[in-house]
């Protein structure tokens, strides 16, 4: 399994002291938004500890400890930002919708394509497949039938009917 998942990523500064703009769509960002809760920053995951949060329009406004002015929060612009799996408190046989993301799709022993997004969309969550064509797996319904995050494939039934 993954050690650090995909939370988001930084897409701006706010303010001049150091206060960082974060887009993201993490099913389970209110578990990460919290004061002392450690984020990871960039390809080479760079710890940081999260001093305050607040939500603003479409962004999660963070303040970070070590980042105190905009000239430190703009060195951050455009990096990634990641949380830890362990960190999260997920059981061993759960997943998270993001962990999904670069698995392949395979029924009846073919490859339907590869997950490319999570698509959150008022309570019917889709997977975003990119194949021959690109088409969409309702989370609800009978199409999931089994995951293996250990090898990366998503094994389904009936999704070869999405395909249009």
């Amino acid at each position: 399994m993954k050690e650090y998942l995909y939370f988001g990523k930084i897409v701006n500064t706010h303010g001049i002291k150091g206060e960082i703009r974060i887009i993201s769509n993490f099913e389970k960002k209110k578990a990460v938004l919290i004061p002392n809760f450690n984020i990871y920053i960039g390809k080479n995951h760079q710890e940081y500890k999260i001093i305050s949060y607040r939500h603003h329009k479409n962004f999660e406004m963070v303040i970070l400890d070590g980042i105190n002015d905009i000239a430190d929060a703009l060195k951050l612009k455009k990096l990634p930002v990641y949380v830890k799996r362990v960190d999260l408190g997920i059981k061993e046989n759960d997943y998270l919708l993001e962990e999904l993301i670069s698995c392949k799709i395979m029924e009846n022993d073919k490859s339907l394509g590869i997950i490319k997004d999570v698509i959150y969309n008022n309570g019917n969550d889709l997977l975003l497949v990119e194949g021959t064509k690109n088409f969409y797996i309702p989370i609800k319904g009978n199409y999931i039938e089994k995951v293996d995050l250990e090898n990366n494939i998503v094994y389904t039934k009936n999704a070869k009917d999405l395909i249009l």
